[in-house]
């Protein structure tokens, strides 16, 4: 069986389509990942810091959507939000028990800071940095991607959109 969840945290509750409120509505998720996923992240944030969120689109190896989810993270910078977007994939995928993923992010720096290539210099980002690495290391499989703004829509829609309402 296929579910299709999408999830926007704006508050500690969330009114769902039913009625219900709740803090998390992950009906669906906990069983069934697909063995390979793709999340794409981003992270939003009006202002520099100002009112930050961030967004995550899951698709399966076929590309269907399997998941989206996005929360508000308060006032943060724009990096930070891009570090909690990787952060909630990371963790989604290791509840989940997802054998091969892939992240996909439009941030190049966080990329190439969690390939290796840049060191984390900023003190407020390297505790999420170190975060990403204790995920990552309980992954079986794990690669991020740097993908261009255009190929990241769904997540940033969903990022925004949180800020939006």
């Amino acid at each position: 069986m296929t579910y299709y969840v999408c999830i926007f945290l704006k508050t500690q509750s969330v009114t769902m389509n039913k009625g219900l409120r709740m803090k998390e509505y992950k009906e669906g998720i906990e069983q069934n990942w697909p063995e390979k996923v793709f999340i794409y992240t981003d992270g939003a944030s009006r202002g520099n810091p100002g009112d930050a969120s961030l967004g995550l689109a899951v698709y399966d190896s076929e590309n269907k959507e399997v998941f989206c989810y996005a929360k508000a993270l308060g006032t943060q910078t724009n990096n930070y939000a891009e570090y909690m977007a990787v952060v909630e994939a990371l963790n989604f995928s290791v509840e989940n028990s997802v054998q091969n993923l892939v992240v996909r992010s439009d941030s190049q720096l966080l990329v190439r800071q969690i390939q290796g290539q840049y060191k984390v210099k900023s003190p407020g980002l390297k505790p999420l940095f170190l975060e990403c690495k204790g995920l990552i290391s309980k992954l079986p499989n794990f690669e991020i991607e740097h993908v261009r703004r255009e190929d990241n829509v769904k997540a940033d829609e969903l990022a925004n959109h949180v800020l939006d309402i």
